[in-house]
């Protein structure tokens, strides 16, 4: 247990680092880069339409370049808090989704590892709904749109059914409880197996699994258009729920490789029903998100370039102005070509010295995209840091840390009578190579 808790220290420690050392580079270069910008021209052009309420906030100078008002505390907090919520929500998220899968197709391999998964999904509620309260308290701070009137602005009037400050309280609430309530549900039946063993159980996780997958897919959409997307409410995108799902789950499979492979070594909790089969399993899946977040991202920017309409490109743009495209580029080369080449050799994904500096990589990638799509709207210059960034980003990510270390040790650390439980302790060797062909 100590030793757990001396790794779990080390990774946070080499997270907080990692975050420090990417922060400060960044912060030199988008100084160095402001530094070498001629002045702005002093006449300004006219915004266009689908600019929206950003010509409010910034106006737009004749070499492209924006000239921003003033950000107070309170609007600096509300992003960087916005940031840090999205992070942890994602991981929350991607757990949630790994429950679902395992019950919708009758999983195996993954019985022994499913109640980390749980726990992990099950901080929605409370936790995440209590999160959650600082950004409907600065609701104003952070989204422009909550201030205009949809009769002078077009893209809101088009939209709003569900951008409407009624809607955005109701939903956002009764996204987060819904989900939490899926989560602790799940948790819930699973613990009450451990005591009876009834099969019952395990039918009712799979009825509410296949009703859930559907719901999840919707929600998740809904969530993010809500908490990010509407940042810029002007965007179109049908790809962004399932590019914030894709790098959600990315994250969090990196997240529970680490946690099973330390709750698996000697003297742990899942010792005796964890064994390299599915540490492999998972850095497979681990991999395979690296490649399908990277296809969706590429699809998305691809289709909205080809198509060239003004309400999807100005997104783009925003991104692409000062020290934002070498963010851009950032992610492009940290969140798909590095992990990806180095995960190609399947003997990699069981070792954790090399794992575990991955999967604090993966958490700090998956950190920049979260900034990549909040902070543009508040600084669209360039990239500018900020001291709340990473406090409240590893304060956020510590605090929902301590709160799964404690409730998953106040039950059994996996599920004890689970019927495929067997199987996933039984058939846990990783085939030589050619052995699969040669057994078939």
């Amino acid at each position: 247990m100590n030793f757990a808790f001396s790794f779990l220290k080390r990774w946070v420690a080499l997270l907080a680092c990692s975050g420090v050392l990417a922060f400060a580079t960044a912060s030199a270069f988008a100084a160095e880069h402001a530094a070498k910008e001629t002045p702005a021209a002093a006449t300004t052009t006219a915004a266009p339409a689908s600019a929206g309420h950003e010509a409010a906030a910034t106006s737009e100078h004749a070499d492209g370049h924006h000239a921003a008002k003033p950000v107070t505390f309170i609007q600096q907090f509300g992003y960087s808090y916005l940031t840090a919520y999205m992070f942890c929500l994602s991981i929350c998220m991607g757990s949630l989704f790994l429950v679902i899968v395992h019950h919708l197709f009758d999983a195996g391999w993954s019985a022994s590892i499913r109640r980390v998964t749980e726990q992990l999904s099950s901080l929605l509620f409370p936790w995440m709904l209590i999160l959650l309260v600082p950004i409907l308290i600065l609701q104003k701070q952070i989204y422009p749109w909550l201030s205009l009137d949809p009769a002078e602005d077009h893209s809101l009037a088009v939209k709003r059914v569900l951008f409407n400050p009624g809607s955005f309280n109701f939903f956002l609430v009764a996204l987060v409880g819904s989900w939490g309530l899926i989560a602790t549900t799940f948790r819930r039946w699973s613990l009450a197996q451990d005591k009876d063993g009834k099969v019952e159980w395990t039918r009712k996780a799979r009825v509410l699994a296949a009703a859930g997958i559907f719901y999840f897919a919707f929600s998740l959409t809904l969530g993010c258009f809500y908490l990010m997307k509407s940042l810029q409410h002007q965007f179109f995108s049908t790809m962004y729920g399932v590019y914030y799902f894709a790098g959600s789950v990315w994250t969090t499979l990196a997240t529970v490789y680490v946690l099973i492979m330390v709750l698996s070594r000697p003297g742990m909790p899942l010792e005796k029903v964890v064994f390299k089969r599915q540490q492999q399993d998972v850095g497979v899946l681990f991999f395979a998100f690296t490649v399908f977040y990277a296809y969706i991202h590429f699809s998305q920017y691809f289709l909205i370039w080809n198509a060239a309409l003004p309400e999807e490109t100005f997104w783009y743009v925003r991104r692409e102005a000062g020290s934002w495209k070498w963010v851009g580029m950032l992610i492009l080369f940290g969140h798909f070509f590095l992990p990806f080449l180095l995960m190609l050799n399947q003997d990699i994904k069981r070792k954790l010295i090399l794992m575990f500096p991955m999967a604090a990589w993966a958490w700090l990638m998956h950190y920049v995209d979260m900034t990549f799509n909040v902070m543009p709207v508040l600084h669209p210059n360039g990239l500018s840091i900020s001291i709340l960034d990473p406090l409240l980003w590893v304060g956020m990510t510590g605090f929902l840390g301590v709160m799964f270390w404690r409730t998953y040790h106040s039950a059994a650390p996996y599920p004890q009578r689970d019927p495929r439980l067997i199987e996933a302790v039984t058939h846990h060797e990783v085939p030589a190579p050619g052995q699969a062909a040669a057994h078939h």
